[in-house]
């Protein structure tokens, strides 16, 4: 299929000049077979037709953004029910699919956007002190150092890069607030999103055009 071809290109350097958008995010962002890696858990695609009304691809919100910026998608590492820091659901151990775990595998982008925090909101993980360094393993299981150490390895690990937060509208007052002040620590454009339409918790059609609304003139 052209389409699933082009929008999983993994960004070749040379040849194109639009600029390339990395995700990083949770189920929000995540589609049946445009996930790298292929393994990612999805909330969103042709076996979870249920779950919203969102049916194709060219709904979700990182799709229209990359089509009406002039964007090409380079790697979208979103992967549904994932937490920023390592505290997951009933408490479990998310080291394996946080934020944290996976900043590294985003490919060779222009743009990322990271869009979490409704996983550590509605998992009701530790929110931890402020930490903007030394970092230690135990650390990274609350949810201030993990937003820290996440933004503080991103831009080491990708720099010239521009870095961008999605802030979800449902999100306890206490990570909103967290989130926008370790953005503002490391000067991280952010994004607070009003008012998205959802049905179980998650983006619809609508929805997911809002959210691409709100980031379209900003995400560049």
């Amino acid at each position: 299929m052209i389409v699933l071809a082009l929008i999983t290109n993994l960004c070749p350097v040379m040849g194109q000049g639009h600029k390339a958008l990395s995700v990083l995010g949770d189920s929000y962002s995540t589609f049946t077979d445009y996930m790298t890696p292929d393994t990612n858990l999805v909330w969103y695609g042709k076996e979870h037709l249920k779950h919203t009304d969102v049916r194709q691809v060219t709904e979700t919100w990182w799709h229209q953004l990359a089509r009406e910026n002039g964007l090409r998608l380079c790697v979208n590492n979103s992967y549904s029910g994932a937490t920023i820091c390592n505290t997951g659901y009933r408490k479990e151990d998310y080291s394996d699919r946080s934020f944290c775990t996976r900043l590294n595998r985003l490919g060779c982008p222009d743009i990322i956007v990271v869009f979490g925090g409704t996983n550590d909101t509605w998992a009701h993980s530790p929110i931890g002190d402020f930490q903007y360094g030394n970092w230690q393993p135990a650390d990274l299981y609350a949810f201030r150092p993990a937003m820290a150490y996440l933004l503080a390895h991103l831009q080491e690990r990708y720099p010239n890069v521009d870095l961008y937060v999605v802030i979800n509208d449902v999100l306890s007052a206490e990570i909103t607030s967290s989130m926008e002040e370790i953005c503002a620590h490391y000067g991280v454009r952010y994004i607070l999103l009003k008012d998205i339409d959802k049905r179980n918790g998650h983006p619809t059609v609508k929805g997911m055009g809002q959210i691409a609304a709100q980031l379209k003139d900003i995400v560049k």
